[in-house]
């Protein structure tokens, strides 16, 4: 190796460690912040450590409360963007629709708009007309329209990676179409419906305009809203209660990615009912 290729990788090496050190000192601080019973910006080990911040989170009834209602907006958003797009997914792939890919494209064009705030108006403007205004079932419809057609482009992707034969060879066996799908093509689209399950859930869990907007009452807040509640009338923050309300905020999300690396490793297996 000559001498300035040499120093180049040194220089890369030098660059990126110190990239890493920049992108590592605030999840540091957000991971010790919490156990410190100062409110302090700096990165020093808690001193002394103290749980005392989290006892006062769970005084809190509106944040704790937030914290169900965001699982409940999630996890209802999942099930329905779970369930649509695998179906009209494997629909569009298999079909033999004229323009079905130009109705996909535009679906995934109107999508980027629809949960944005250039749409909140009409948004808000339908769901008051359908009585829904302060309701949960508000936010999972909102969520599941503006992400559906996302996960419909990413699974039908992923489907047409697949061979029909396998559908087929289990028609010309005596299964029904219905049959063929759930015990045949199912289990092979698995890995592409947990990457939206995964994707939709991160998106919902951490969104604050929609429920801001189209909730009116505190006991269905989400958490992303009543974050807020940890601020000073003054705007300022209290430090201590946000590190660590904002700690047990993200470990849903962290604890899902480890569900997903333990159960699935990143490799994602399709397997055929025999």
């Amino acid at each position: 190796m000559s001498g300035g290729a040499f120093l180049s990788r040194i220089g890369f090496s030098v660059l990126a460690a110190l990239l890493g050190v920049l992108f590592a000192l605030p999840l540091i601080w957000f991971i010790f912040a919490p156990f410190n019973a100062r409110a302090e910006m700096g990165l020093a080990l808690p001193d002394p450590w103290t749980l005392s911040n989290f006892a006062t989170v769970f005084q809190n009834s509106f944040a704790v409360r937030a914290l169900f209602n965001s699982l409940i907006q999630s996890v209802g958003g999942v099930i329905l963007i779970g369930a649509a797009a695998t179906l009209a997914a494997y629909a569009l792939s298999r079909s033999t629709i004229p323009g079905k890919s130009a109705v996909t494209y535009v679906l995934l064009l109107f999508s980027s708009v629809v949960s944005g705030s250039a749409a909140m108006v009409p948004i808000f403007l339908i769901i008051s007309a359908m009585g829904l205004i302060d309701t949960q079932l508000a936010v999972i419809l909102v969520f599941a329209g503006g992400l559906l057609p996302t996960a419909m482009f990413i699974l039908r992707d992923f489907i047409d990676g697949i061979p029909k034969s396998y559908e087929e060879s289990a028609m010309v066996a005596g299964a029904s179409p219905l049959q063929a799908f759930f015990d045949v093509a199912l289990p092979v689209i698995r890995p592409g419906i947990v990457v939206i399950v995964v994707w939709a859930f991160v998106n919902i869990w951490g969104s604050f305009l929609i429920p801001f907007i189209l909730l009116r009452s505190s006991e269905q807040m989400p958490a992303s809203v009543a974050i807020y509640s940890f601020y000073s009338e003054a705007g300022t923050p209290i430090v201590t209660l946000l590190a660590a309300y904002a700690l047990i905020y993200s470990l849903p999300v962290v604890l899902l990615y480890l569900f997903v690396s333990w159960r699935f490793g990143f490799r994602f297996f399709g397997g055929i009912k025999a």
